[in-house]
């Protein structure tokens, strides 16, 4: 199920069926990422959960290596009603 969850999710980042929240953009400016950093950490990213708890639907979190290989960074998305994935927010992913 997993993989096909990232399949589905890597196939909107590749033919440009996704859009990215208000909040989603202030927050990768915020990290000084942009949108390359985005799509490649989904494209050779992880799924790492998905939460099933909110009414809008399925949340997915995806981490991956941004642009530069090094920069572990983390998305929330989900699919919407018109079938297009929802980019939630991004962030840089911290160690603890």
């Amino acid at each position: 199920m997993a993989t096909r969850i990232l399949t589905r999710i890597r196939a909107a980042i590749r033919n440009g069926t996704y859009d990215m929240t208000m909040h989603a953009s202030e927050e990768m400016a915020e990290d000084a990422l942009d949108i390359v950093d985005i799509e490649t950490s989904i494209l050779n990213g992880r799924l790492v959960k998905s939460e099933k708890d909110d009414p809008r639907g399925t949340r997915h979190i995806v981490y991956g290596a941004g642009s530069d290989s090094k920069t572990q960074i983390g998305t929330v998305g989900r699919f919407a009603k018109s079938s297009r994935y929802l980019l939630i927010t991004v962030y840089k992913v911290t160690e603890a």
